[in-house]
């Protein structure tokens, strides 16, 4: 069995100086008035911390991250969260994809995601890599790790994301490639793909593209951030449905519009030909101060 650890959202901040010009009247200034005004009282590092403990704890195979690792998409924010993404896994060992809080506003690639460029390049790609070389695959073991980038910059008072045709049309290439290969599909993208997930002004965009092409090539376990609760939203395959799971943000104190922080460890093996899922959510308890088992569940 091959265990993988996806946690999402973990919304580091770093904004000790005060705002330039230009940012009072971008997007940023709504996101810091949203931090000041309670949403960073929610977002506790010890959580974050306790939760990388609890993962390096249970020793996963691979590492995920679904996106939102910034807050403000300051190029600040993305060199601590390099280096913060060093200090807990391997290259090899941990892979990512940027969310709608990493592109908040646009930031020259080399500013923002160039710093996360070992988590998220391809076994085929050496050197540097772009912002559109997404989708991206890496080989782990029998699973092949698909990850997209949904992340684009919206107006204020939107958190939206796209993929756009040619990322989609490059996933579906590496969708029925790896299923020749005989690998087993797990497909990493921040926003859901399932309807009536979020509100409209924070969905995907194209998401019955991305259902559509999933029906037709087939995937074995598709995994998001974004949304504030666990989800589990099986969307259609050529062979039946396909496994879509979801988690909170790593770092969040459970409140009114947050669950909490859970992150999930993810089993698969290959069972008479077929490929077997198995579940172990851990969630953050209060009176604990620690992550505790929430469930524990096999899907076939």
């Amino acid at each position: 069995m091959f265990r993988l650890a996806h946690f999402s959202d973990p919304h580091l901040h770093h904004a000790e100086a005060p705002p330039s010009l230009a940012e009072r009247f971008s997007k940023r200034s709504l996101s810091r008035l949203s931090w000041a005004r309670g949403r960073g009282a929610l977002q506790r590092p010890e959580i974050l911390a306790a939760a990388i403990a609890d993962i390096q704890a249970h020793a996963p195979d691979h590492w995920l991250c679904s996106g939102d690792i910034t807050n403000l998409s300051l190029p600040d924010e993305f060199a601590a969260a390099g280096r913060w993404l060093a200090t807990f896994a391997s290259v090899d060992s941990l892979s990512i994809v940027p969310g709608n809080h990493d592109a908040l506003v646009p930031v020259p690639w080399a500013e923002s995601w160039a710093h996360w460029q070992p988590w998220m390049r391809g076994d085929d790609e050496a050197g540097s890599v772009s912002a559109s070389h997404f989708p991206y695959r890496r080989v782990r073991g029998d699973i092949a790790i698909i990850g997209l980038s949904s992340a684009v910059p919206t107006p204020p008072g939107f958190a939206g994301g796209r993929l756009g045709a040619a990322q989609l049309d490059a996933f579906a290439e590496l969708l029925l490639s790896s299923q020749r290969d005989g690998l087993a599909r797990v497909v990493m993208l921040h926003h859901p793909p399932a309807d009536g997930v979020v509100r409209a002004r924070k969905a995907l965009e194209d998401r019955a593209a991305f259902r559509k092409l999933v029906a037709r090539c087939g995937a074995e376990l598709i995994l998001h951030g974004h949304s504030r609760d666990a989800r589990f939203d099986p969307i259609r395959g050529p062979d039946g449905l396909v496994t879509v799971l979801g988690v909170p943000s790593i770092s969040a104190v459970p409140n009114p519009k947050d669950e909490g922080a859970r992150w999930n460890l993810i089993g698969l093996a290959r069972d008479a030909g077929r490929w077997t899922i198995e579940v172990t959510a851990r969630r953050w308890l209060p009176a604990a101060s620690a992550f505790v088992t929430a469930a524990h569940y096999r899907i076939v």
